[in-house]
């Protein structure tokens, strides 16, 4: 089988595991299917493009996978479900907290028009803006290297907020930064404590409807000195 069989059965085996998550998750998450967009996002990114010193087969695993200075990249069923929480529009402006390598960058902006995304280590921050660059992302994506606790508040408000580590509570930065009716996803707990994974929108009244979805393990959020 070539290289490119490989990861096209590869890609194949992921969709049909992010479809069996789907249902087995669905008595925690209300969700029996996720939305054309997202899932068609899964599959045109390259996620063998985003992990290396591996085969480009075993990207395409259903499970998360080391990046470097000790973060990861989630599991293709977790950055799909956190992107269809967002309920992205084609005309929506996301905030991402936590780069990463830019994969889940990527996914979001197959879907949005937008992507504002911070990243508290400053190599993993460079190395995923070139890479999202050669992909041809650049003119949607905006990487920098910052807290993330901070937000992005020269270009808020967003209409949805993703942070892909997680805080002990929310940062009280990035709820302002939403605007009404924006949505905010986000796992919170302690490390190698029950996390979970909330969406919170923002309403008129000035209140939050914050919804816990399912139970999550994620990379505790650093602030920026912190950075390693």
């Amino acid at each position: 089988m070539t290289d490119e069989k490989a990861i096209l059965a590869a890609k194949r085996r992921m969709m049909e595991a992010i479809r069996n998550d789907i249902r087995d998750t669905a008595g925690w998450t209300g969700l029996d299917h996720f939305s054309d967009r997202v899932m068609q996002a899964m599959e045109t990114v390259p996620r063998h493009a985003f992990i290396e010193g591996i085969e480009p087969f075993y990207a395409y695993a259903n499970r998360p996978a080391p990046i470097g200075h000790s973060q990861t990249i989630s599991q293709p069923y977790m950055v799909a479900l956190m992107t269809e929480l967002l309920d992205l529009k084609t005309s929506d402006r996301v905030l991402e907290i936590g780069t990463g390598c830019g994969y889940q960058t990527a996914i979001l902006a197959e879907i949005a028009a937008q992507v504002f995304s911070i990243e508290v280590i400053a190599d993993l921050a460079a190395a995923a803006r070139d890479r999202l660059d050669r992909l041809g992302y650049d003119q949607k994506v905006h990487v920098r290297h910052g807290d993330g606790f901070d937000g992005w508040p020269d270009q808020a408000p967003f209409d949805a907020i993703i942070v892909t580590a997680a805080p002990r509570e929310i940062p009280e930065q990035l709820v302002h930064q939403l605007r009404v009716g924006g949505r905010l996803v986000i796992p919170l707990g302690r490390p190698r404590d029950t996390q979970m994974l909330y969406r919170i929108i923002r309403l008129e009244n000035g209140k939050f409807n914050e919804t816990g979805i399912l139970p999550v393990a994620f990379v505790p959020m650093l602030p920026q000195n912190n950075d390693t």
